[in-house]
């Protein structure tokens, strides 16, 4: 088992991409949620996984992962997640000695944009580069499940605006 501990950021400013050393693109579903945590299927050009992630500890929770078939993987986002797909480009930006995922949504989330940062543990410092704003570490709205359900939802256009104004 795997610990996920990280911290995650609004985005302001472009000056991370020069610093980018990496871009990929993912399809994430949503496989099913409940109080004890999800299960996500997540696609990346060739490649696709299944991710279980536990309840949340703080910043922490467990996390499972299994590399599966590429058809089961668009099998399962067709016939089994439930609401959208979100499609993003992450960005590999290395910062003092830490890897910072910059997220770009696209689709129905274009225009969001947030920073993670995995840590060793929860209270390990780290620095902060100039392109990062607010946290939002926590914050349910910025949740992946979170923002699926907008996607879906009549009026989640409004919400998703007034989430990217957040920065």
């Amino acid at each position: 088992m795997h610990l996920e501990i990280e911290r995650k950021f609004l985005v302001i400013g472009n000056a991370w991409r020069e610093r980018t050393v990496r871009v990929r693109s993912f399809r994430d579903g949503l496989v099913s949620q409940g109080a004890n945590g999800k299960v996500r299927v997540r696609q990346d050009g060739e490649r696709a996984w299944l991710t279980v992630k536990g309840a949340r500890s703080g910043i922490s929770r467990p996390e499972f992962e299994y590399e599966i078939p590429l058809c089961d993987a668009e099998r399962l986002m067709t016939d089994v997640c439930t609401g959208q797909i979100i499609e993003k480009d992450r960005h590999i930006v290395p910062h003092e000695g830490r890897t910072w995922e910059v997220d770009v949504f696209k689709g129905p989330l274009a225009g969001l944009v947030w920073a993670e940062v995995e840590l060793d543990h929860p209270d390990q410092p780290f620095a902060v580069p100039d392109w990062v704003g607010r946290e939002v570490t926590g914050n349910p709205r910025f949740r992946h499940a979170n923002l699926l359900n907008l996607c879906a939802a009549n009026d989640g256009a409004t919400e998703l605006r007034s989430l990217m104004a957040e920065r």
